[in-house]
């Protein structure tokens, strides 16, 4: 079958997107980058215990913190990295299964937050000195290990079709899907080089704070676009609502990584919670809204 006609740009993109894609989702580079996450964490480890001992020089010392908890912190900020990247990629999927990606990544983030206590913990650990912070840790745990399993619930609801586009159509619209990821993928890069790029070491987990926050609100504008682009396919109100409600859930998530100690956590529930209600009504009104539809899944109970 010939492929779909796409406009050059398009064309391009969808080569480029689908070259990267094909290479980051390869064994060989999922291996790779494991044992990167293992050699940055060992190195960083190293490094510290070195400062700690006075071997390093006092340029290099300079840049390298003393707590070797810091080692964990630099571990997951990158895994969080990776799977920023991978929700980058899982934009051209259907709209349930790329919001179901960011549900995951605000799990990460919720126990990234709980982890990031870890740095502020005296060698050995004692009681009287962490005490303080088990609650903030225990509530963002909490949160996340919430987020997780409505996440199941989440993706148990991602059983009916999009929309009837052809195929043509369909191509042209994951094509321009593409295109947003790259651009994406682009900014993504330079958020990084520029906020990691500067600052020493003890500084490195606001910097990685703000990165976040700085992608998720592009993010936000993103979901938007894609919201705006759906609509040269199809003015379908169930769907205009459906991905409008979903960059309303980006929007809540955005919230969350800048509020305060236990809100930040009620909101991360929160918006997975307006996930899974807006699913739901989605797949009991579809066909009420377009009876003449054929929509894949069980039908609705009455």
């Amino acid at each position: 079958m010939p492929p779909p006609p796409l406009s050059p740009v398009l064309r391009l993109s969808h080569r480029v997107f689908s070259a990267l894609h094909e290479r980051w989702e390869s064994r060989p580079v999922q291996r790779l980058l494991a044992n990167g996450l293992v050699g940055v964490f060992l190195a960083a480890f190293c490094l510290i215990e070195a400062r700690r001992r006075g071997w390093l020089p006092g340029a290099l010392a300079a840049w390298v913190p003393t707590n070797h908890f810091h080692s964990v912190q630099l571990a997951f900020t990158l895994l969080l990295g990776v799977e920023v990247i991978s929700l980058v990629f899982g934009m051209s999927a259907t709209t349930g299964t790329a919001m179901g990606k960011q549900f995951e990544i605000l799990s990460l983030i919720l126990l990234r937050q709980s982890l990031k206590e870890l740095v502020n913990f005296p060698e050995p650990i004692q009681w009287i000195a962490v005490r303080g912070a088990i609650p903030r840790m225990l509530a963002d745990a909490t949160a996340a290990l919430l987020v997780f399993g409505l996440l199941g619930v989440f993706y148990r609801l991602q059983r009916r079709s999009e929309s009837r586009l052809s195929g043509d159509e369909q191509a042209r619209f994951t094509a321009s899907k593409e295109l947003v990821a790259l651009v994406l993928l682009a900014i993504f890069v330079g958020l990084a080089v520029e906020g990691f790029g500067q600052g020493q070491a003890e500084q490195a987990s606001a910097r990685a704070e703000y990165f976040f926050e700085q992608f998720y609100t592009v993010l936000v504008f993103a979901d938007i676009l894609i919201v705006l682009l759906a609509l040269r396919h199809g003015f379908e109100y169930d769907l205009v609502f459906r991905n409008s409600g979903f960059a309303a859930v980006t929007v809540l998530i955005r919230l969350a990584l800048t509020a305060p100690p236990f809100v930040n956590g009620a909101l991360g529930v929160g918006a997975t919670v307006l996930g899974i209600g807006l699913t739901w009504a989605y797949n009991r009104n579809v066909p009420l809204l377009r009876p003449t539809d054929r929509v894949e899944g069980p039908a609705p109970r009455a």
